[in-house]
């Protein structure tokens, strides 16, 4: 992972097993804020009402944010582990639920949080990863006999051209990922380009 680039999940994926006799359900998605992984941690509750835990965890990729809940599980033996294993797969924007119906075994707290991170592990490996950048927009008046020179700097996923304008002004708009801005930039200025605010 860097500044600008990190992997999140194309889509929501499910697995359920059996672990002495308990049913464990791991439920993994893409979210893109607090607010909606706990839209979707109401909705998953409100499905499964009959289980005996909802534990989860949750990893935001903007000010590095996570946050886990063992959801009246002994302490440390849920979230953690399902946390655990979101940073293991290196996965951001996403949140992980775990839904447990008990079966009458105790597991103890080693085997809780193996199977509370396994359960979250099998879930993700389930899942396919999809590539995020983290862009800034440039906005570039180009001259016509410019024009060839600029569609070289396309780059993808690098350097994206978004739109253009021909008119009095022909002005291309860029997305260009944020570590590489300041050199995209300096390709600009060595074309004589001008930029706009």
């Amino acid at each position: 992972m860097s500044e600008d680039h990190y992997r999140t999940l194309v889509d929501r994926v499910e697995f359920r097993h059996k672990i002495e006799r308990s049913d464990f359900l791991g439920i993994v998605f893409p979210v893109a804020s607090e607010e909606e992984f706990f839209a979707e941690l109401a909705l998953v509750q409100k499905k499964h009402f009959d289980a005996t835990h909802h534990c989860w965890a949750f990893r935001l990729f903007a000010e590095s944010r996570s946050r886990s809940s063992d959801a009246g599980e002994p302490s440390g033996t849920a979230g953690k582990p399902i946390l655990a294993a979101i940073e293991g797969a290196a996965l951001h924007d996403l949140g992980a639920i775990v839904v447990r119906w008990y079966g009458g075994i105790k597991l103890g707290t080693g085997g809780l949080s193996r199977a509370y991170r396994d359960t979250a592990a099998e879930t993700l490996k389930l899942a396919t990863p999809l590539d995020h950048y983290v862009y800034e927009r440039v906005r570039v008046v180009v001259p016509f006999d410019a024009v060839s020179a600029v569609y070289r700097l396309v780059d993808p996923p690098h350097a994206v051209l978004v739109e253009q304008q021909y008119g009095e002004q022909n002005v291309f708009v860029f997305d260009v990922r944020t570590s590489l801005r300041d050199a995209f930039a300096a390709k600009l200025v060595e074309r004589r380009l001008a930029i706009l605010p």
